[in-house]
C-alpha cells in the first residue's frame, strides 16, 4: 500500500511540472571530441514510474510483473511502427483488462496490472524511449523467452 501511495506522490509530481512535449531527443552527440549525452527523458520517467513493479534486477521467483524487455518483445515486431506502439501501450495503460492483454502468461502469473493515472505523456515518453532504445534484461531472460516463444 506504502508503494502504491509513494508512486501516486510521485505521479502528482510530474504531473505539477511544465511540460515540454519533444519528439527530438538525442541518443548522445559529439561536440569538440567530447561526448555529449542528452539522456532520453523517457529512460528516467521508466525507471521512476514502471521499475517498482517491472525491474529488470529483481530475481524471477520475486517479480511482480514481467521486466521491460518482456514488454517490448511482446508488443514490438518487425512490421510495427513506433506510433503502432505508443497507441498500445497508451491503451494498455489507460484500461488494462484481461480481453486487452497480450502478455497472456504473465496476466496468469500476476493478473492484470492495476490501472494507473499516469498522464499521457509520461506514457508517451516511456513508450517512446522503450521503442528506440535497448532495455536492460535479467540475466535468465532470454531462456526464459526462448522456452516460451510462441506460448501464450
Amino acid at each position: 500500500m506504502k508503494l502504491y501511495i509513494f508512486s501516486f506522490v510521485l505521479l502528482l509530481c510530474f504531473a505539477s511540472c511544465k511540460n515540454n512535449k519533444s519528439d527530438n531527443y538525442s541518443k548522445g552527440t559529439v561536440i569538440n571530441g567530447e561526448k555529449n549525452d542528452t539522456t532520453h527523458p523517457g529512460k528516467k520517467l521508466m525507471e521512476t514510474y514502471c521499475y517498482a513493479c517491472h525491474d529488470a534486477t529483481t530475481s524471477e521467483e520475486n517479480r511482480l510483473a514481467p521486466p521491460m524487455i518482456a514488454i517490448k518483445r511482446r508488443y514490438i515486431f518487425k512490421e510495427t511502427t513506433k506510433d503502432e506502439f505508443i497507441t498500445n501501450m497508451l491503451n494498455w495503460i489507460k484500461n488494462p483488462n484481461e480481453n486487452d492483454a497480450k502478455m497472456f502468461g504473465a496476466v496468469k502469473r500476476f493478473g492484470v496490472m492495476q490501472k494507473l493515472p499516469y498522464p499521457e505523456d509520461v506514457i508517451y515518453k516511456i513508450a517512446d524511449y522503450i521503442y528506440d532504445n535497448e532495455i536492460e534484461q535479467p540475466e535468465w531472460f532470454e531462456v526464459h523467452f526462448n522456452q516460451n516463444k510462441g506460448m501464450h
